[in-house]
This record gives structure tokens, sequence and C-alpha cells, in this order.
């Protein structure tokens, strides 16, 4: 179990994916656990956990539902509370909330809601029909390529499309100096190595588990391999605070977290999966527009640890 750890409003915000302000309003309405050191407001992290393991829906896109329960046959997520017209788009990247808030202004009438759910199980929820948009960064060992042999397997006989949405870099967050000296993907077959994993069914926990296979190391043999954090926030803080001696993530996150060192070790294509035939209705067919804005490229480019080179550009066409 993860150790308590007291974080910033902002720090909350970044795990959540959501706004500050909304952080202030979790607590205000006593749905996020926060208490005051002098005058400043902190939240520990397991009640951040535990915040997000409920799966409440908040209402609005920017505190909308995060689920981490199993999708199965009768039992897939979708925010509750939806109407027929409502937009739901899986996926943890702060980018989609900044893309929901471009769709909202363009088609007012409908309400975007966010799903915080890993690849896997948003591109099991497009499958199912209970979310319209799902996001991808699932790498395959077998052909190093990234989502389209997922995307394949996942959502059988239905067309569908891929639109790049940006590169970003993972790697291992290490503490910092790298007293480990972790450098390579070989390094989890020492035994003195330990580490804390990510969730099943996201990009990061399929990114270790492929090249962990391609090595023929078994995960159940790493010290930590099955302790496990929901967000890339959450990894690297266990590791700045000595509670591991490696985790993976992407370097974004690796630059607000003190007393850590990222070490890159790939880059990655985070990609956006639609239905083919939402393609030409509403509002679909805003996003390829959108995501080639350059009101919406500046406003990424701002925040900074994007490679925006691709982006709206159509991958494939399944």
């Amino acid at each position: 179990m993860m150790e308590n750890s007291a974080l910033t409003p902002q720090e909350v915000a970044e795990m959540l994916k959501i706004a500050k302000n909304t952080v202030y309003e979790l607590i205000k309405r006593g749905e996020l656990k926060g208490y005051k050191v002098g005058k400043k407001i902190r939240v520990d992290i397991k009640d951040v956990e535990e915040y997000k393991n409920r799966g409440k829906n908040m209402g609005t896109h920017q505190d909308a539902l995060l689920e981490n329960r199993d999708f199965s046959s009768s039992d897939i997520f979708y925010p509750g509370n939806t109407r027929e017209d409502d937009f739901v788009i899986c996926g943890q990247d702060m980018l989609l909330d900044i893309l929901s808030r471009y769709i909202e202004l363009y088609y007012p009438e409908i309400r975007t809601f966010r799903s915080y759910v890993g690849s896997y199980k948003g591109l099991l929820g497009l499958y199912m029909g209970k979310v319209q948009v799902a996001t991808a960064h699932l790498w395959d060992g077998d052909s190093g390529k990234y989502n389209i042999p997922f995307v394949r397997r996942l959502i059988p006989g239905i067309p569908t499309v891929i639109i790049h949405l940006a590169c970003r870099m993972e790697g291992f967050y290490v503490a910092k100096g790298n007293p480990k000296n972790i450098h390579s993907w070989e390094d989890f077959k020492r035994p003195d190595i330990n580490l804390i994993n990510r969730e099943k069914g996201c990009g990061v926990r399929i990114l270790l588990d492929e090249h962990l296979r391609l090595l023929n190391i078994n995960g159940k043999n790493i010290p930590g391999y099955g302790r496990e954090c929901l967000s890339h926030l959450a990894v690297a803080s266990t590791v700045a605070r000595g509670g591991a001696d490696v985790g993976i993530g992407n370097e974004k996150t690796s630059l607000q977290v003190k007393n850590i060192d990222f070490i890159p070790m790939q880059k990655e294509r985070y990609e956006l999966v639609i239905k083919k035939e939402d393609l030409d209705n509403p509002p679909f067919k805003s996003i390829i527009k959108i995501l080639q804005s350059d009101n919406f490229k500046q406003e990424l480019s701002g925040i900074g640890g994007y490679d925006l080179s691709e982006t709206g550009n159509i991958i494939a066409e399944l």
C-alpha cells in the first residue's frame, strides 16, 4: 500500500487531469478530503486514490467520473446521468480536457464527459458502444507499432479511424542521481530493483509487459511488480519519496516532481480512435479541424511536453 504523501491542489489537479479550481470545489463539497497546513490546503495521496476509486460522476467534463472497475459484458463504464446526445471521451491526458473544451465551443448543446480509464478499457468501451471516443498509446512488441494492432484485436468487425494526437516520451522515473544505475529494460532482471507499477490495461503497463515478454522476464519475479498506481504523478511521487527504485511514466510528469530523474526510453504515439460511421456526424466532424487548428496546437505548445508534428493526421482506417 502506498504511503501517505501531502499534495498541493495543483498536484492533485495534475493527478486527476482537472482544473485546480475544481480541486477546491471538490474539497469544499466534501467529496475530496483536504486539510490546512497554516494557510495552505493539502490533500493526502491516499485520499486522492480513494476518490478516484469511488468513481463518482461530478457533472461536467472537468470533474467527470474516474472509473477503475473492470469492463465485462454488461458492466461497461460510462458517466451516470448522461443523455443520448452526450459525448464521452476516454483517456487520461490533459490534452483531452482541452479538446473537450473546444468541442463544446463548436457544439454548446452537447455535454462532453471525460472517462479516465486506460487505453485497453477505452477501446473495449468503444467496441461495446458505451463511449464515443477512445484514446490509445499501446505498443505491440512483435510489430514495433503503436495502436493499430490493438485496435484490430479489440474492435473486430467495426470500421474505425485512428487520428494522431501527439507523441510523448516515456521512460523511467528514478531517484535523483540514479543511485541504482538503471538504464535499460534488462535492468529488471536484477534482484535489487524495486518497481512501482501501473494498473493493468493502461499504455504504460502494456509497454512494460511487452518489453518483459520480449526479454523473457517474468514480472512476478520483479519486486514491487504487483503494486499499482493509477497515474504518472502517483508513480513519480512514490519514487521521489523512496517507496520504489523505479517507475515508468512520461517525461512531462517528471518535471513536476522533485528529487527524481527521468531516463528516456521510448517515444510513444498517443492517438484517438473513433468509429468510421461517426466521422461525418457532429461533433465528430469537428475533431480533426480542432486538432489541426493553430489555436489548439498553440495551447498545447504552451503546456510543453508534446511533439505535435503529426497532430490531426489520419493514421489508419481499419
